[in-house]
């Protein structure tokens, strides 16, 4: 049967970042696996950055979201099945950092899904930055998000940051919704990205999950709005203070990221990916420029009079 791994994190947590270390290592040890990027809105990100994994032993593959989690749920099931026969040892799921984990397990344990593959682990990110400011349905869906994880790992530690402190504030907020806390000692992994080592990647490999149990809470379909940006064109200057406005604007609704790819002149382009807590720039070379804004309540109109004259399409 072919392992199949979840890697969970709310919004900005990393999971690109550590899929791309994790898969390096599965390669490295010989697995021919299999990346799913299982996305919540209409056009995927994150697949970009991980195309430097493309090889022999390294497949990826998508599934995009936008017409709600039937829909999209069918379409998780469908492309698990016609990959069945493939021949990979393991297959990685990335979904969007709002995810509804039964989905996971719910397709897993159909027929004939239950009779190919079997759960491997499930890995859960937490941001060390942003888990102290996480408020309303935000913490219900972090919550709910690692309550079935093997292991928990922090990320984006800081000198400033006590990584005890970020476990503590995990546990305070599985508590609130009646789930089980996780052992600090034996449950987290807190030390950044580049210092882990095969021993490190092995444990996580074989670090399972859990059955969680939480008083749950529906979420809408429409709860996290995603709107999308084509051909966005701006330099670096003005695109960060756009941003930076953006989280700040209480007009533009409760934005939590914004990501994406934008030319920021003749032969330059950049990644962004931005947070309330800051705005990163990367430069990067990619065929795709589109800019992806997700959060609670947004005004799309206000939004999309932001974006007139910097791109060639607004968000519909």
């Amino acid at each position: 049967m072919v392992k199949i791994d979840l890697i969970t994190g709310f919004l900005g947590s990393g999971k690109t970042t550590f899929i791309r270390e994790y898969a390096k290592y599965l390669v490295s040890k010989g697995e021919r696996i299999c990346i799913i990027e299982n996305d919540y809105g209409a056009v995927n990100i994150d697949m970009v950055m991980l195309q430097e994994l493309l090889g022999d032993n390294c497949n990826l593959e998508m599934i995009v979201g936008g017409d709600g989690k039937e829909a999209h749920r069918r379409r998780f099931k469908t492309k698990l099945i016609s990959m069945g026969m493939s021949g990979y040892d393991r297959v990685l799921i990335e979904p969007s950092g709002i995810y509804d984990v039964d989905e996971f397990f719910d397709v897993l344990y159909d027929e004939p899904l239950d009779r190919w593959y079997e759960i491997g682990s499930v890995i859960s990110l937490v941001d060390a930055e942003a888990v102290f400011g996480l408020e309303g349905i935000e913490r219900y869906v972090f919550m709910s998000e690692i309550a079935s994880a093997g292991k928990l790992i922090v990320t984006k530690l800081s000198d400033s940051i006590n990584p005890v402190d970020v476990m503590n504030e995990a546990n305070k907020i599985m508590a609130e919704f009646g789930g089980k806390a996780f052992d600090i000692e034996k449950d987290f992994v807190a030390k950044n990205l580049t210092e882990y080592t095969d021993e490190d990647f092995e444990g996580l490999k074989n670090s399972g999950y859990r059955h969680a149990s939480y008083v749950k809470t529906p979420i809408e379909d429409k709860q996290f709005t995603p709107l999308f940006y084509f051909d966005v064109e701006m330099n670096e200057d003005e695109l960060k203070k756009l941003a930076t406005d953006l989280f700040a604007d209480e007009t533009a609704g409760h934005i939590i990221r914004i990501k994406g790819f934008v030319k920021t002149g003749e032969n330059s382009q950049v990644q962004i990916n931005a947070t309330e807590k800051g705005v990163i720039l990367s430069d990067i070379v990619s065929s795709r420029n589109v800019v992806i804004i997700i959060g609670e309540g947004l005004n799309k109109d206000y939004i999309n009079s932001i974006f007139e004259g910097k791109c060639s399409v607004v968000s519909l």
